[in-house]
């Protein structure tokens, strides 16, 4: 069974997203990494970067694959994760905590009541 902390915001892209204010930290879940295996690489995107509405904006590859990472909502990025350069692994160790990726302003913080629940992600994946 997957962590699936409650007080976040899902995707079906199984990105996760934490609101503070009108800056979402976002990351991949627990279940994301569980499929993607031993995370290898991650290519950041640049402080100050604009997202569209699950645009893509990094890339993580892993052992078994390469995947896409898409922003839950459109804003602009104000913090990047660099500690993921030197150790991508926290995404399979820590993906709720050390092993977040961004921090963007939302362009429009009301939109995140669109995003499942934990309930209603754990339905996603079947748990």
């Amino acid at each position: 069974m997957s962590e699936v902390p409650d007080g976040l915001y899902y995707t079906k892209e199984h990105e996760w997203m934490r609101m503070e204010g009108d800056i979402a930290t976002i990351g991949i879940t627990d279940h994301a990494q569980e499929m993607l295996t031993d995370i290898v690489y991650i290519e950041l995107p640049e402080d100050g970067d604009a997202v569209d509405d699950m645009g893509e904006f990094a890339v993580v590859e892993s052992v078994k694959s390469a995947s896409p990472i898409f922003a839950p909502l459109s804003g602009t990025i104000t913090e990047v994760n660099v500690t993921l350069e030197d150790e991508p692994e926290l995404m399979n160790t820590s993906p709720y905590d050390g092993g977040w990726i961004v921090k963007m302003k939302l362009d429009n913080p009301d939109s995140v009541s669109a995003l499942m629940d934990a309930a209603a992600y754990k339905a996603e994946i079947g748990e």
